[in-house]
């Protein structure tokens, strides 16, 4: 019987995109202690099976998905940990890779003294956490999830530890899954990395702008409301392509759990989307789009003693119900770090053809000391909520020194008229259906297009290594696309590699960049694919 169920499933996920080098196994943990079996799917007697399908060089996108079992009565933290731990064995040469790339991009540049106050930082940060969680008790809801999902993240670290050629630091699993946090963290540790935007040239202002403020999100209402649209197009160095789409199924009992199903964009090593684009069980969607941090002295308050973002939209993402719900636990323990625009969206108030009633769309804006958010429901009746990196809320906008920019360097760095600002404002018209809002998020022809002013990354996927001025291998990388069904069954239409946009030419590496690349696609020319959960448990 396992040998036909092992037959089955992997015949199914083979079908399902081109075939590339898959590994599937499953794995049997208590107490933190597993064993793991490397070609088995034995979901009646495991704690986690997992299947990855390694279509990276075929579709541009490696396929996970994990499920918990259903094997001897596990407690949440046993499921937690298998999840992590299967996670870590399957992906582990990948995992490796996308180590060496990300570290090419956030620690090549840093003195030695930089690191090691890095280290020194998410360690006490580490330490921190735990301490707290270990004096958790039964009726701290939130404590008991962030146990969970560091439990996952041990996991992670020990399957990977249990079967990868190259060993890796736990440091190293503290960058990936910290990425996004990096981008702050750094500045608040090292202040004197952070250049001095008052003096920028208005090309500087413009290039840093694109390279340091990342993604465009649209969600999309059509005319009667026949259906509602929602897409994520990451910004971010095309070191960063070695992705991963994500399936988890983990069945903990925790009564405060109301998504113990999440489909995400992701990759390897992470156990979070950073893009980000999640659907989740709660039948809620989420987006995120990264703000700058102009006022430097905001970082003075970045302090160890929080959880990173990236644990708190994990738990988040478990924990709440409703849009509000979910602001207010990402708002508790607020890191400062990785400041973005976050877009909720519960399908539960969507009635399509009928009414979108209000807290169908929640925004979240978190700056160094403080998190904003609001019902912003009445926005996107009006047709669409976009998002492209300056802050919606006028208090976060002040506060992170958005003014002062503006001031300095003009309009097009204000909430109201940024290049994609208009485009959006322009085109977001033309959204008719799945196509068009897959060629709305891939826009790209800043040569014929007035509001790009013959700048490559001034559209809606930016194409970095197009610039006429310091040409670098970075902006808009990716797209994933759904609609109301395709979310309330967790599938998306997703994309990888720099846009092809307007004529424009496909991506290649070559002896022109000098950043590290390991395991990557040579060519970007691929075409979107659909993605689903391969058990429907």
């Amino acid at each position: 019987m396992e040998i036909t169920l092992t037959f089955v499933l992997v015949v199914v996920i083979c079908y399902s995109v081109s075939c590339g080098e898959y590994n599937y196994g499953s794995v049997y943990c208590s107490a933190k202690k597993c064993t793991y079996k490397k070609g088995v799917l034995d979901y009646s007697h495991s704690t986690a099976v997992g299947v990855y399908n390694d279509t990276l060089m075929e579709t541009g996108w490696g396929i996970l998905d994990i499920i918990s079992g259903n094997g001897k009565p596990a407690d949440d933290i046993d499921i937690m940990y298998a999840a992590g731990y299967i996670e870590g064995a399957l992906t582990a040469p990948r995992i490796y890779q996308h180590y060496l790339n990300i570290k090419d991009i956030f620690l090549k540049d840093m003195s030695t003294q930089a690191i090691t106050d890095l280290k020194e930082f998410l360690k006490t940060q580490d330490k921190w956490m735990r301490k707290q969680i270990e004096s958790i008790t039964p009726k701290d809801p939130l404590w008991r999830h962030v146990a969970m999902v560091i439990a996952q993240y041990d996991g992670l670290v020990d399957g990977y530890k249990a079967t990868a050629e190259q060993d890796l630091e736990v440091f190293a699993f503290q960058v990936l899954n910290g990425a996004g946090d990096l981008i702050d963290l750094v500045k608040a540790l090292n202040p004197a990395s952070i250049p001095n935007w008052r003096a920028f040239t208005p090309a500087e202002a413009r290039s840093y702008v694109q390279r340091t403020g990342m993604c465009s999100a649209l969600i999309k209402v059509l005319g009667a409301y026949e259906d509602i649209f929602m897409s994520h197009s990451s910004w971010f160095e095309y070191q960063a392509t070695m992705r991963i789409y994500k399936h988890y199924n983990f069945n903990v009992k925790d009564s405060a759990s109301s998504a113990k199903k999440i489909s995400f964009s992701s990759y390897p090593g992470f156990l979070e989307s950073l893009d980000d684009f999640y659907l989740m069980s709660s039948n809620m969607v989420m987006l995120q789009t990264t703000n700058n941090v102009f006022n430097q002295t905001l970082y003075k308050l970045v302090q160890p003693q929080s959880l990173l973002a990236w644990q708190r939209v994990r738990v988040a993402n478990m924990m709440a119900s409703s849009g509000k719900q979910w602001a207010d636990v990402f708002s508790l323990y607020n890191s400062g770090t990785y400041n973005n625009q976050y877009m909720i969206i519960d399908m539960k108030k969507i009635s399509l053809g009928k009414s979108i009633d209000d807290n169908a769309l929640w925004i979240v804006e978190q700056i160094p000391s403080l998190v904003k958010s609001a019902d912003t429901t009445s926005i996107l009746r009006t047709g669409y909520w976009p998002s492209y990196n300056v802050p919606f809320f006028e208090e976060i906008y002040n506060m992170s020194g958005y003014p002062g920019y503006v001031a300095q360097h003009g309009t097009e760095f204000s909430y109201q008229l940024a290049p994609r600002a208009k485009i959006f404002r322009r085109d977001e018209g033309k959204v008719v259906d799945l196509m068009s809002m897959k060629k709305i998020m891939r826009y790209n022809d800043y040569e014929n297009d007035p509001y790009s002013e013959g700048d490559s990354c001034n559209a809606i996927c930016c194409r970095g290594d197009l610039k006429k001025d310091n040409p670098r291998p970075d902006g808009c990388y990716d797209t994933k696309v759904s609609n109301l069904a395709m979310a309330m069954n967790f599938t998306a239409d997703i994309i990888n590699g720099p846009t092809r946009g307007t004529d424009l030419p496909v991506f290649v590496w070559s002896d022109v960049y000098k950043q590290s690349h390991v395991g990557l696609p040579e060519k970007y020319d691929f075409n979107f694919i659909r993605t689903a959960p391969k058990w429907n448990v």
